[in-house]
């Protein structure tokens, strides 16, 4: 069995919100493995009945068997995808500064 790349993803929920990520850890991409957002956050923008049939779409966007390389481009995804933007997605990192 080959090692599978390191990746970049982006998941996209029923609302049309969007989170990007990264798979860095153990062997590579996961198919088991769909982030670490913030659950409380997500689950805030649903109804229970919505969260009893709950679908997302996972796409990959970037794929590197370098894992410095994977992590240095996660943020500029997210700004790239404005997924900081909490009207656009659910990343809490790289969010700009209020002055």
């Amino acid at each position: 069995m080959t090692k599978l790349d390191y990746v970049i993803y982006k998941i996209t929920f029923p609302n049309g919100k969007i989170y990007i990520g990264k798979d860095i850890g153990g062997d590579g991409h996961s198919m088991s493995y769909f982030g670490s957002w913030n659950n409380e956050t997500v689950e805030d923008d649903f109804t229970k009945d919505q969260l009893k049939n709950f679908s997302i779409h996972k796409e990959i966007l970037f794929e590197s068997k370098d894992k410095s390389e994977v992590s240095a481009m996660e943020g500029k995804f997210i700004i790239q995808y404005k997924s900081n933007n909490p009207d656009i997605g659910y990343n809490q990192t790289h969010r700009p500064r209020n002055k």
